[in-house]
């Protein structure tokens, strides 16, 4: 007779249940705080496995060659749940600091040389998010990828973080499915491709960049109005350097590799953000935000994460032979989605917008 579906058979709890040893044969053997510390990273573990299948699952819709309409909620709901995911492990550090100092040095020595450092899963979210090699710090004197590789050589669990990461790193990543698709956007209705959009993209960058110059006129005026005119020149070379910024920045002056594709893209997600309320951009708008927010919670982990190293051992060597706290707060500098927080800097109030040359192209669609 079969046997009944039960809830425990579903989730393998026999399985997971076992799996809390650490290095010892069994969980008897463990220091008193000790199977507090397992579990709490093996959580963190199961979570970033999830956040690694919600961003595969976005990043494979949006890098479709043709995103329909009804695509960028689906995308949107699962950079979501990442950022929710990030905010209950952000949390999750409350749980981890019931753990003291010297209850941790009772057995932290045991973990030498292994470290989080080696979670293969969080050098996965990191590359499948879009984080260039280039800018991955080093560990120490080690590059956290070739180290992972190099430990693929020993247990099936090394060959399995190896194989992980390897995989990752072949793949297409969150940052380049949005460009792509930024890519596409049409710019006062013109598609990429058309004649004449290159003139339609130059042509909302020059309106625009001419009402932020208007915009920081008037700041300006008031600043100066307010704080005395002594003030005025070191206002205005400070206001005249964020113009020169902006435009650098929108023209993709001085970047490497195919410049009018970063001033597309760049472009694009500006119009999107310029002209939310329009109805075929208010998803566009909020796919937009939940890259932003979910990039931000990413962050703010990272930050909460050193805290809690620094509460439970100051600035120790790290257990892998790293600066410790120093190492992780310098990967909270990391940022993926660039131009995408750089626009934050340039976004003008509704009023002060370009007109939209076509406005009725965004507008639903009447049969």
């Amino acid at each position: 007779m079969p046997s009944t579906p039960t809830y425990w058979d579903y989730l393998k709890l026999d399985r997971l249940l076992d799996l809390q040893t650490g290095f010892e044969a069994d969980e008897d053997d463990l220091r008193p705080d000790e199977l507090h510390f397992i579990i709490v990273h093996q959580v963190y573990e199961l979570w970033f496995k999830l956040v690694i299948r919600s961003l595969r699952l976005a990043r494979d819709r949006l890098a479709a060659p043709s995103v329909a309409e009804e695509t960028i909620p689906f995308v949107t709901h699962h950079l979501r749940r990442v950022t929710a995911i990030l905010g209950l492990a952000v949390d999750q550090f409350d749980v981890m600091e019931t753990l003291t100092p010297q209850d941790f040095l009772a057995f932290r020595d045991k973990l030498v040389p292994s470290s989080g450092f080696q979670s293969f899963q969080m050098r996965e979210i990191e590359i499948l998010m879009g984080l260039s090699e280039s800018e991955r710090l080093q560990y120490g004197r080690v590059d956290p990828i070739e180290h992972i590789e190099a430990l693929g050589q020993g247990t099936p669990a090394g060959r399995l973080a190896a194989e992980r990461v390897r995989q990752a790193r072949g793949e297409s990543t969150m940052l380049e499915a949005l460009n792509a698709w930024l890519y596409r956007t049409p710019i006062h209705g013109s598609p990429p491709g058309e004649p004449g959009d290159a003139a339609a993209v130059r042509e909302f960058l020059d309106a625009y960049l001419e009402a932020l110059d208007g915009s920081r006129h008037r700041q300006l005026e008031q600043l100066v109005a307010g704080l005395g005119e002594r003030t005025r020149p070191e206002l205005t070379t400070r206001f005249d350097g964020m113009l020169d910024v902006a435009r650098s920045f929108l023209y993709a002056e001085g970047v490497e590799g195919d410049a009018a594709t970063v001033r597309r893209c760049r472009a694009a997600a500006l119009f999107i953000e310029s002209y939310r309320d329009l109805p075929l951009l208010a998803w566009p708008r909020l796919l937009l935000d939940a890259i932003v927010a979910m990039e931000e919670r990413f962050v703010l982990w990272r930050h909460r994460h050193a805290r809690m190293v620094e509460r439970l051992i100051g600035r120790r060597v790290g257990t892998g032979g790293s600066g410790g706290v120093d190492y992780l707060d310098q990967t909270s500098a990391y940022r993926v989605f660039k131009d995408l927080w750089a626009i934050r800097t340039l976004l003008l109030p509704k009023g002060e917008l370009p007109a939209l040359r076509d406005p009725e192209f965004y507008a639903f669609a009447h049969e």
